[in-house]
């Protein structure tokens, strides 16, 4: 019986990240600003106001030190959709669902300037970013074109403290910008779009620039005297021109941009240069160099997770938050992707496809709108209103509820370098203030990413990670675990992801056309265990790296550093776990005097685990210097049925291996390391004897039949003699001698074990023959004959023995050896599954840097061993199915 018996068990939530916060309310909130209908979707700030753009078309202006209304801008006729400063210029860019960017003085409140985008069917501008170095407003657009307007060579230049509407005319502001080289003057306002500028249908009305405002004013008169009130007339008007214009930047609409740290600072190769990031709807974050010709795009990232809906940047890092409560941790150096922080899992929706297969999509995600840093602090506001802070780390350091509805807009505000203060707004037509604590300063090491990771947060997060794998009860070969193995590979899957690695479940290939999937798309009913691809990429180079396929169990994390590159394969499902034996509970991770306790510690889930920790490290400190494959797998204790067609079937995803670092093996001692150079194949056959009859009982038929139980017990000792010599023909002829060199290597290893040689030698260097199983139909009890009787039988093959050749002969003889018993019974062979041995070559590159590797940890040389078993996987079966 299973410790679990259940198929419902706990699953444990995905996340990787530890909840270090209290129990304790809140960060104090400090003030909230409210006005009635008016949700806030964009804010920012000066030193003396915080600007709130909203749906309801206005921006209102609040002054910081009292917290009032100061004014409200007026003229978007459309929802305001962001905000950005200039404040070397005192300006106020605001972008807007009525397809124009307006300019506002900061000081003054007053308009300046109305930009119109190339064409007119930009429809929203979701998102803007300012360039103080190259003087460029940066235009992210809902056609999915990135356009541009550059005030550098605006001429003559136009102080903003010296503007005053009145005393500068219309006409003025036209004859100034037309001077301007990006932009033309126009004196009427956009043409009217047939789609953004239209009426309800029902009204049959043609599309006008007035359709949802009376005025370009956009507001009725009104005596408030808060409220900005300026002829409506009085600014320039700009275009962007056509050469300012890249279309289609995006296959999506460009939600977010984020102009990197490094504005004006020298670059690699001794060039000034700005960066500006851009995160979309088509789930990617494009890196852009922007020259004075325009941005160039220089790379774009994966994120796989949905829309990129918020975008923060600090030094060479880029934070993307997506849909469905992911935010992405981007190196720029690099170019990879070196985390991925869940801040709320989704919920699910489970079917079943016209293929019989479960499909798992999205129900309702908690989709991550805005982010805020302050030092190495993320600050992350999602749909459900929640707020939450990370720590350079990626744990937890608070959460709370910050808003009853939708959290659309933050900022974080420095008062001082001790004191801080998180702006919030949402649709529940509030601002809020939050005093924040800003992270204590870290000494500056560029190797780090964040500053604070270092092997001991790793550690932490190994063990926590390790914590919740084990609690899965993935038991592969019992029915009522078939959920809880599922529910462990979409577990590893997250996992993995959120250590750096991209990811996606394949499904084992039986007799159908099936794809790698990036959803949790599983198998149904009698259906395999998925397996789980991760792939990290390894620093980018002018050389190609190599992939090494590793077969994990428990070695030290440090053995794969020196390697170039490695692709980890091995199995997250477990073996039964029985009470009896065990002093805790199997599915619990328990430490005890040094050692850590749980079903698939050892074998597979730690090792799995302490791997992925060790590449997430290196990515972390760039120096991964490989691309690391991993291709787990759910079947392994049940015989890994259809791995070597899935893997035959997904070769072009998987790479081109150079190399498979194994570890599937044991120490010989505790504290002698030691590196398996050499295992035993395997062929894993069933004997099956059955007569004409149904099961009979002895005391009437005893004696009158030939009894298939006795053929197989005469067929079974036709395989060895009194010796427990193998008598398959031939069996012997090929086995290679022993060298001197080796008999030196078993006395030594027989001093440190204290075994005899011999019984080493035996046991991983000299074929055998098992006899595993006996099994009979009927109800099992001394008075009946049973009618089929099944055998379960393996030989152990070593070099040089070919594995076909010692295949067919075993089945030859038992075919003849049953022959000679004249039986009237039938015989079935079947030969369930095969492994060739495999013998590692000791001058070979891979192994002479792991060897080394194993002695800078331990400070002594590993021991080499070989095994007697074997992992049914092989690089050949990568190459042959390639």
């Amino acid at each position: 019986m299973d410790s679990f018996n259940t198929p419902a068990s706990p699953i444990p939530h995905p996340s990787l990240s530890r909840h270090l916060q209290n129990d304790e309310a809140p960060l104090p909130l400090l003030h909230q600003l409210h006005a009635l209908r008016n949700s806030v979707l964009s804010l920012v700030s000066n030193s003396d106001y915080i600007f709130s753009g909203s749906q309801n078309e206005d921006i209102s202006v609040w002054e910081k030190q009292t917290f009032t209304l100061k004014s409200t801008l007026r003229g978007h006729t459309g929802s305001v959709l962001a905000l950005e400063l200039a404040k070397e210029k005192e300006w106020l860019f605001s972008s807007s669902g009525d397809s124009t960017v307006r300019i506002w003085h900061t000081s003054k409140l007053t308009p300046l300037y109305i930009i119109s985008p190339y064409l007119t069917s930009a429809g929203d501008l979701f998102s803007l970013s300012w360039s103080p170095t190259l003087q460029t407003i940066y235009i992210g657009c809902q056609d999915t074109s990135l356009q541009w307007y550059d005030f550098s060579s605006l001429i003559p230049p136009i102080p903003a403290s010296s503007l005053s509407l009145s005393s500068v005319s219309s006409s003025s502001y036209t004859d100034l910008v037309s001077l301007s080289h990006t932009g033309t003057s126009t004196p009427s306002t956009r043409k009217a779009h047939k789609f953004f500028d239209s009426y309800p249908q029902y009204e049959r009305r043609p599309a006008d620039l007035f359709a949802r405002n009376p005025s370009m004013s956009g507001r009725p008169e009104s005596n408030s005297p808060s409220e900005a009130e300026y002829p409506p007339a009085e600014y320039g008007l700009l275009d962007v021109s056509v050469t300012n214009v890249i279309h289609s930047a995006h296959y999506g609409y460009i939600y977010c941009m984020a102009l990197l740290n490094n504005d004006g600072k020298e670059k690699d190769g001794g060039s000034g240069g700005v960066q500006l990031a851009t995160g979309s709807g088509d789930e990617t974050v494009k890196l852009w160099d922007c020259t004075l010709k325009g941005p160039v795009c220089v790379h774009e990232f994966e994120c796989a997770q949905g829309a990129v809906l918020a975008l923060v940047a600090q030094n060479e890092t880029i934070y993307a938050g997506c849909q469905d409560g992911y935010v992405k941790v981007l190196d720029l150096e690099t170019k990879t992707l070196v985390r991925t922080i869940i801040v709320q899992e989704v919920c699910l929706l489970v079917f079943s496809d016209p293929l019989g297969v479960l499909a798992e999509h999205s129900l309702k995600g908690i989709d991550i709108l805005s982010m805020s840093m302050i030092g190495s602090d993320l600050y992350t506001c999602s749909a459900d209103g929640w707020i939450k802070c990370w720590s350079a780390s990626f744990d937890c350091t608070a959460s709370w509820q910050g808003h009853n509805g939708i959290i659309l807009s933050s900022f974080i505000d420095v008062k001082r370098p001790n004191s801080a203060r998180l702006v919030t707004g949402g649709n529940d037509n509030y601002i809020k203030v939050w005093e924040v604590d800003p992270p204590k300063p870290r000494k500056e090491d560029r190797r780090l990413l964040p500053k604070s990771h270092d092997s001991e947060s790793f550690t932490d997060t190994m063990t926590y990670a390790l914590s919740k794998f084990i609690s899965i009860p993935s038991v592969s070969c019992t029915s009522s675990h078939t959920e809880d193995c599922r529910q462990a590979a979409i577990w590893l899957k997250k996992c993995l992801n959120q250590l750096g690695a991209h990811t996606s479940l394949v499904i084992f290939y039986l007799s159908i056309n099936l794809l790698i999937l990036t959803l949790c798309k599983l198998p149904t009913g009698e259906g395999k265990n998925p397996l789980v691809l991760g792939i990290f990429s390894g620093t980018k180079g002018d050389k190609p790296k190599p992939r090494v396929l590793f077969y994990g169990s428990a070695i030290p994390l440090s053995f794969l550093l020196p390697i170039p590159l490695t692709l980890p394969s091995r199995h997250y499902d477990v073996i039964p776990a029985p009470r009896q034996g065990w002093s805790s509970d199997p599915f619990t991770l328990t430490g005890r005097n040094g050692y850590l306790y749980g079903r698939g510690v050892t074998d597979n889930k730690g090792p799995i685990i302490a791997v992925a920790c060790a590449a997430a490290d290196l990515l972390s400190r760039r120096a991964l210097g490989c691309d690391l494959v991993f291709l787990i797998e759910g079947e392994e204790e049940c015989g890994s049925t259809g791995f070597r067609e899935t893997v035959g079937r997904y070769k072009d995803a998987i790479g081109d291996i150079d190399a498979i670092l194994v570890s599937n093996s044991t120490w010989i001692g505790e504290d002698k390391p030691c590196i398996t150079y050499g295992l035993r194949g395997v062929i894993h056959c069933e004997l099956e004897i059955s007569s004409n009859h149904p099961d009979l009982h002895s005391g009437v038929e005893g004696g009158a039949v030939v009894e298939p139980m006795f053929d197989m017990v005469r067929l079974l000792a036709s395989l060895t003699d009194g010796q427990r010599t193998v008598q398959i023909p031939g069996f012997y002829d090929h086995v290679r001698p022993q060298t001197e060199e080796e008999k030196e290597l078993y006395k030594l290893l027989s001093n440190v074990t204290r075994r005899p040689a011999a019984s080493l030698s035996s046991r991983w260097r000299e074929p055998s023959l098992t006899l595993h199983t006996i099994e009979v139909s009927g109800p099992k009890n001394a008075t009946v004959i049973p009618g089929l009787v099944k055998s379960q039988v393996s030989v152990r093959i070593v070099p040089d023995q070919d594995l076909d050749t010692i295949t067919k002969a075993l089945v030859a003889h038992l075919e003849s050896s049953f022959e000679i018993l004249q039986s009237p019974n039938n015989l079935r062979v079947t030969v369930e599954h095969v492994a060739d041995w495999w013998l590692g070559n000791l001058d070979d590159h891979w192994f002479q840097s792991l060897e080394s590797a194993v002695q800078d940890v331990w400070g002594v040389a590993p021991l080499r061993i070989r095994e007697g078993g074997v992992s049914v996987f092989r690089k050949e079966s990568l190459i042959e199915n390639g």
